[in-house]
């Protein structure tokens, strides 16, 4: 039966299956993100260094998501094309990061030697994880389906952050895994990520489904991936590259803010160690609540025309943040009390941001064939993850001469250059023809 004959409803069940491959990314990155760098500080004096080696899966994403995820585009086996990168690469994942805490009590060169191959592995297998659910479910259900995804992810993101950090205080000796404290959190994690992909593999049948619910790339010519990239890079219709620049301009004004956010959160209002993340907690809340609406919202609406909303809502919240204090202040507020006014829009920020995240992936989706999915899901993280290595280090040079403030500044700059240049995208809507 064609997918075209069915409602959303019909795709639900297989999308929150799919999901579960994003539920592991969102449940490893902030672990990963919090407690590696305070390993890594036991041997390494300098903050320059250890942001060195932590930038090392951006790095690494910047150029292994496209490569693999092209490569699974031209993929053939009797378990599908993406099925066997994820049944082989995460539980590789799974193995290395529950080995982190362990290791990092042996030896820096052992624990800097883990987490290339945990990084390696990691990245590779983001694409082909990715790339499942447009391969399954139609273009015009793709922004639900990516909503859906999402919330799956800042869900995991939340288990990570509340409820799975928690083990780390836990003190018992268990068999295998010896003594608990400082370490429980990531075996824990990575028996999610094992599940997960046993779940993947048992419950998602990639062949039957992509068969039957989408054109395939049977006949479709298969092209050398340098060359995929030029027909992207010199089409005559623009809009694919338009909406890459745009997503490369938005997380850059994103990940200027986010290295920073808790430490502007606990030196502005205040705040203990434990409170600091909180503005980054609403964030990941509004946007596990929000991702599904919006996915709808742009089904009914359109995906170009909710994106360049939501830039407009983030721009003016942003330079609502960056006149708070302020403000405040010259109102007689206390100081410390305006956290709360803060938190409030970190929590609208989630929600709009959610909108951009949740519709942009489906509009590159949409102009790729069946053949090129993967291709356009590396060229979004090959964007995205330029913007993680550029935006902090520029972002925090301005920080240096004009405060902690003018990084929402930076934000809202770079989310109007986005809006504009959405503005030219003719493209991506859940009606439209694939124009490669």
């Amino acid at each position: 039966m064609s997918g075209d004959t069915k409602t959303f409803r019909a795709w639900l069940p297989i999308t929150f299956l799919i999901g579960f491959g994003f539920f592991t990314m969102g449940m490893m990155d902030p672990l990963y993100d919090s407690y590696v760098q305070i390993f890594l500080a036991r041997y390494i004096p300098y903050k320059s260094v250890i942001g060195v080696i932590m930038a090392l899966d951006n790095m690494l994403a910047l150029f292994l998501i496209p490569l693999v995820s092209v490569w699974s585009d031209h993929t053939v086996s009797p378990i599908g094309r993406r099925m066997p990168w994820i049944v082989v690469l995460l539980p590789l994942s799974a193995i290395c990061f529950a080995a982190i805490p362990y290791t990092a009590e042996y030896a820096l060169w052992a624990l800097i030697v883990l987490l290339l191959f945990l990084n390696v592995f990691k990245q590779a297998v983001r694409g082909p994880v990715v790339a499942l659910m447009p391969d399954i479910v139609p273009g015009k259900f793709r922004s639900q389906a990516n909503g859906v995804i999402n919330t799956m992810g800042n869900i995991a993101a939340i288990v990570g952050t509340l409820f799975l950090a928690r083990l780390m205080d836990v003190d018992m000796v268990l068999p295998i895994l010896g003594r608990t404290k400082d370490r429980l959190s990531f075996p824990a994690a990575a028996g999610f990520v094992l599940v997960a992909c046993i779940a993947l593999f048992v419950f998602v049948k990639e062949k039957k489904y992509s068969q039957g619910s989408v054109t395939a790339a049977d006949g479709e010519e298969r092209l050398p991936v340098l060359k995929s990239l030029s027909l992207v890079f010199t089409a005559k219709d623009k809009s694919s590259f338009l909406v890459l620049c745009s997503i490369f301009l938005w997380f850059t004004g994103y990940q200027g803010v986010v290295p920073y956010l808790t430490e502007y959160s606990i030196k502005t209002f205040s705040l203990t160690t434990g409170e600091g993340p909180l503005a980054m907690g609403m964030v990941g809340i509004a946007s596990a609540l929000s991702a599904i609406p919006m996915g709808y919202a742009a089904s009914r609406w359109g995906r170009r025309k909710m994106i360049r909303i939501a830039l407009s809502a983030i721009t003016v919240i942003v330079l609502m943040i960056y006149i708070l204090v302020p403000a405040g202040l010259s109102l007689g507020i206390d100081q410390v009390a305006l956290k709360y006014p803060f938190w409030g829009l970190m929590f609208l920020f989630g929600i709009f941001w959610i909108c951009v995240i949740a519709n942009s992936f489906p509009m590159l989706w949409q102009m790729a064939s069946f053949g090129k999915i993967g291709l356009y899901t590396g060229l979004y993280y090959t964007f995205s993850q330029l913007a993680a290595i550029v935006a902090p280090s520029i972002s925090g040079a301005i920080i240096d001469l004009a405060g902690f403030r003018s990084m929402f500044a930076f934000c809202a700059l770079f989310s109007v250059a986005a809006h504009i240049t959405m503005s030219f995208v003719t493209g991506g809507e859940k009606d439209d023809q694939a124009r490669m």
